[in-house]
């Protein structure tokens, strides 16, 4: 069993960056893939971003590609992602997510076994 509770988001202005951290509780957490997510009101969950579990590879969505930069501690059990150049589009609820694997994580929402609750992102223009 494994629980992830996000931190970090907040409401910045275009061109902005933040950090999101993502703290793990529960066992071996550095057998887990992690992932990032995001979702918009009324729309699906996207795919933002994923690590391997000992943070060797790594792999983002093009949308987010060149700014965003996902990392993990996992002496602290915590995943994070650094997201600079925030445009409004980049806007949502983001989530962190588990998958036991020793490679990346998959890149849709039903591959993850463990969620968090989600950090909101706002970025006005």
């Amino acid at each position: 069993q494994v629980q992830l509770v996000e931190s970090g988001g907040g409401l910045v202005q275009a061109g902005d960056s933040l950090r999101l951290s993502c703290a793990a509780s529960g066992r071996a957490f550095s057998s887990y893939a992690m992932g990032w997510f995001r979702q918009e009101p009324g729309k699906e969950r996207e795919f933002v971003s994923t690590i391997s579990r000992f943070g060797y590879n790594t792999y983002y969505a093009d949308s987010v590609k060149g700014r965003f930069t996902i990392s993990r501690d996992n002496a602290k059990n915590t995943v994070y992602l650094r997201m600079n150049s925030l445009k409004p589009e980049d806007t949502a609820v983001y989530y962190c997510a588990a998958h036991l694997s020793s490679g990346l994580g998959p890149l849709l929402p039903k591959g993850y076994e463990y969620w968090g609750q989600g950090t909101q992102v706002t970025v006005s223009s």
